[in-house]
């Protein structure tokens, strides 16, 4: 997945940034992920149900039905042991004109945002990633969610989240300056309103 994506990175173009998540980080936000108080006391409380069965007699009764009722137990246990292959499809790519990232399961994810369709862009940081030291950039695109809500494409949980906010942050500046204030009609050297972009 990770040459596929870098194969969608035009010959002109430049990178600036590419990496994947931090690995440690990546893995203890999905293995703590919200559903897991829940699957636990689940867990605690068909464990008790089976374990008065087991005193009753009724064990070879109750072991289907608690296995068909433990479900969203193993929900949470396959989407711990599928985050390991969602890591590793999971790669990001910044250049001096677009965004690239991948992501998915089963299947692939291959996205491409250029700095024309990116509106804000911003640093979060939870409490995994001040624990390992890392920190998410998330970008907000032009698009729009089926809820509505403005589509965020997100560079996650990487060390030097700051450096890649501000390269992002200075193109998205560079070139929303350059579409605002035309240049002399693109010439080869960029005379565009107070813009480094040589685009």
């Amino acid at each position: 997945m990770v040459e596929e994506l870098k194969s969608m990175v035009g010959q002109n173009e430049t990178i600036f940034y590419e990496g994947k998540p931090e690995k440690r980080c990546f893995l203890f936000e999905s293995i703590c992920n919200p559903l897991l108080p829940f699957a636990i006391l689940w867990a605690v409380i068909d464990g008790s149900i089976l374990g008065a069965a087991a005193g009753g007699g009724m064990i070879v009764i109750m072991i289907p039905f608690m296995l068909l009722h433990l479900m969203p137990v193993w929900i949470y246990l396959a989407g711990v042991i599928f985050s390991f292959r969602k890591y590793r499809n999971t790669y990001y790519i910044v250049t001096d004109r677009a965004v690239y990232t991948s992501s998915g399961i089963f299947t692939m994810n291959l996205e491409t945002k250029s700095f024309a369709e990116l509106s804000r862009v911003n640093i979060h940081r939870g409490i995994f990633d001040q624990m390992f030291n890392v920190g998410d950039v998330q970008i907000t695109t032009n698009q729009f969610t089926k809820k509505n809500t403005p589509a965020i494409i997100g560079i996650n949980s990487i060390s030097n989240y700051s450096e890649v906010y501000q390269i992002i942050k200075k193109l998205q500046q560079d070139i929303y300056s350059d579409t605002m204030y035309p240049n002399d009609l693109r010439p080869v050297e960029n005379h565009g309103y107070r813009t480094k972009y040589r685009g």
